[in-house]
């Protein structure tokens, strides 16, 4: 009977195992940079700190609930206790140790994976410079004289230097394969350093709710070699709109979009953006009433 109930526990667990696993493939526990990498470490020594007084407690309560049984005449019933100096430096101690274990890793890892801190390389940085719309990202290439939206292309192994801002609301780029999550604020610019290990396509989104299309506004970031990046950048400037002031006008206007490129751009185009010389987008509350309104 023992052995029949073991193998349909066994049974489950091998067929719930797979999909839960499946669940975390192309996210943060499945890093192809070094900065993924490193925040998955980070979240993995927080786990192991905290595990070394989640289990033991757990195992203690369910010792203590077995030993102190009513039916164990072997148990010390002591109903005048109150006090116990040992107990009590064991009771703050280790949650004092677990804190300074927290405490320290997350100390060195703001430092050491600060978003603004450049990746050592000997290969020069890509610059992109962002800026998220309702509901969509531009991505322009002041170096290349192009720009993208909904689609990322850089090179495998070459850091990525991100320039972020918004013509809108707050929001948040993240791509949870290469790394750290960043904000993007009109009126300023934030900084992001990523970096790309193997090539493949990785999932990009929008962390900060936005309005109505915010469920769309995702892209995807297509790490290629070196050569390939090039041939990519060679082919968006034969064809394509061209990004100036109009253009982005008519970018900026709130919908989503399908990815498409840019085979020119106006190379004061973010700075005006950042500057406000371009006045931002009025926010996804404010067009909504206006069109209610009409």
């Amino acid at each position: 009977m023992q052995r029949n109930v073991r193998d349909w526990l066994l049974g489950i667990a091998l067929a719930v195992l797979p999909a839960l696993l499946a669940g975390c493939s192309g996210g943060i526990l499945e890093p192809h940079g070094p900065i993924g990498a490193a925040n998955r470490l980070i979240l993995f020594n927080a786990l192991e700190i905290m595990a070394a007084i989640v289990i033991p407690t757990i195992i203690a309560a369910l010792v203590f609930a077995w030993w102190f049984r009513e039916s164990n005449t072997r148990a010390q019933y002591q109903p005048h206790w109150a006090y116990s100096g040992r107990i009590e430096l064991i009771v703050w101690s280790i949650p004092v140790l677990v804190i300074c274990f927290l405490g320290g890793v997350i100390y060195i890892g703001s430092h050491d994976l600060d978003p603004a801190r450049p990746i050592v390389s000997q290969n020069k940085p890509l610059e992109v410079q962002v800026v998220s719309l309702d509901w969509k990202w531009l991505f322009i290439y002041p170096d290349q004289g192009v720009a993208s939206v909904n689609q990322l292309f850089v090179p495998v192994g070459m850091p990525i230097h991100f320039n972020l801002t918004s013509a809108s609301v707050m929001n948040a780029f993240f791509v949870p394969q290469l790394g750290s999550m960043i904000y993007t604020m009109n009126g300023m610019v934030t900084q992001l350093h990523l970096q790309a290990d193997r090539a493949g396509d990785y999932k990009g989104l929008s962390a900060q709710f936005s309005g109505d299309g915010f469920p769309d506004m995702g892209f995807t970031v297509h790490a290629v070699p070196q050569n390939e990046f090039a041939d990519w950048v060679a082919g968006v400037r034969r064809s394509g709109p061209v990004l100036d002031r109009a253009g982005y006008a008519e970018l900026s206007k709130q919908d989503t979009a399908q990815p498409f490129t840019y085979r020119q751009i106006d190379p004061a185009l973010f700075d005006a953006v950042v500057t406000r010389h371009i006045p931002p987008q009025p926010g996804p509350g404010t067009q909504r009433a206006e069109k209610a309104e009409r």
